[in-house]
């Protein structure tokens, strides 16, 4: 998310593997709908789209992410949530009637969550002080506000693997450990209840199958959120990375795909569900999610990040994925009907285009529930 300133053997031998693998059983936790939209409220900040009340979002949305909660300083853990200032957002409700409105949402049935992080907030985990000051700051603020749980939207630098970091399963790196341990902390200090969503950009998770960790030539941050999504999947409730703000992502059939388009958003779904290879190594798997975790990440509207997609093409990557009709070029590996639904950055950009976002794609998914 960000604030705009904002063919081989090998690949036989991927497709001979990939069916075997088992998805993982979805958590058993947050009631959110079967077919779900996420969406991003810009609640510190107006970012051109202009503050919306949290009591004024619309009842399409399922899934509300505060943004952002961001530390205090990049390396301090300590994190802060600033509701937007006044003067840059002349509309802002006082703190009671923004608790009174999270309230709302959630006897409607809503999850309101915390998001960490954003385009501007770099949070690095390096010491067990800062693991701490993580956890108990983000705890600080859900109590505070009594939200559903936590969304983690790291960019830019927090994530990477040092040299050798390469067991998916057993990561060594410290800014990865301790991110898997706070959130750990934070899940078993709330409970089953307890959201755990997360927002990547591809770079960090689809990108492993080209190239994995540091030490290889490699960018240290390709694929450096997948160990931490191993270590919690059974914790996760949503992964919906960002299927926009990317270059070209090599897919399961070694063919590049583009942002924009409906086979772009199948190709990527369909990593996720049906596993992949860290970086071609078949000994370092990253086992397929189940289609309850998984929503598909998009822009709102064209402002709002690179990568747009249109509401068609976005409804013929849903009937591919959950149906296999409508399919482009890129054919997935199975039909996933329980996809959990899509996220949109942002509630703001899609309420500053008329709503279209939900509008359209809640009326497609409830003439498919």
């Amino acid at each position: 998310m960000s604030r705009p300133r904002l063919r081989t053997a090998l690949a036989v031998l991927i497709g001979l593997l990939l069916p075997a693998v088992p998805a993982s059983a979805a958590p058993q936790s947050a009631a959110i709908p079967s077919h779900a939209l996420v969406g991003y409220l810009h609640a510190s900040f107006a970012n051109g789209s202009g503050y919306l009340r949290i009591a004024d979002v619309p009842a399409e949305w399922d899934v509300i992410d505060l943004a952002f909660a961001e530390p205090t300083s990049p390396t301090s853990g300590q994190l802060e949530f600033n509701r937007c200032p006044a003067q840059e957002c002349p509309n802002v409700e006082p703190e009671a009637e923004f608790i009174a409105g999270i309230r709302a949402k959630q006897a409607e049935g809503k999850k309101v969550l915390l998001s960490v992080g954003g385009a501007n907030g770099q949070v690095r985990l390096e010491t067990a002080a800062a693991r701490d000051a993580f956890v108990e700051s983000a705890a600080a603020i859900i109590d505070r506000y009594g939200l559903d749980g936590i969304d983690i939207d790291f960019e830019g630098h927090s994530l990477e693997l040092a040299p050798g970091d390469t067991d998916l399963k057993n990561p060594t790196t410290p800014v990865v450990v301790n991110l898997i341990d706070a959130l750990r902390a934070l899940a078993d200090r709330y409970g089953e209840a307890f959201v755990l969503t997360m927002a990547p950009e591809t770079f960090f998770v689809q990108v492993g199958y080209e190239h994995y960790g540091g030490g290889t030539g490699a960018d240290p941050r390709a694929g450096a959120y997948l160990p931490v999504i191993e270590a919690l999947r059974a914790d996760l409730d949503l992964l919906h990375v960002q299927n926009y703000n990317s270059g070209p992502v090599l897919g399961l059939d070694d063919q590049y795909h583009t942002m924009g388009t409906a086979d772009f958003h199948v190709a990527m779904i369909d990593m996720l569900l049906t596993g992949f290879p860290l970086a071609k190594n078949p000994d370092n798997f990253f086992a397929p999610l189940s289609p309850e975790q998984v929503a598909i990440g998009l822009p709102a509207a064209n402002p709002a990040g690179n990568g747009f997609t249109p509401v068609p093409e976005v409804h013929k990557a849903l009937d591919c994925l959950r149906a296999g009709t409508n399919c482009g070029p890129y054919q997935p590996h199975g039909t996933y009907p329980a996809l959990r639904g899509l996220m949109a950055w942002s509630i703001n950009w899609d309420a500053f285009h008329n709503n279209e976002f939900a509008r359209s794609h809640d009326a497609y998914q409830s003439s498919i529930s």
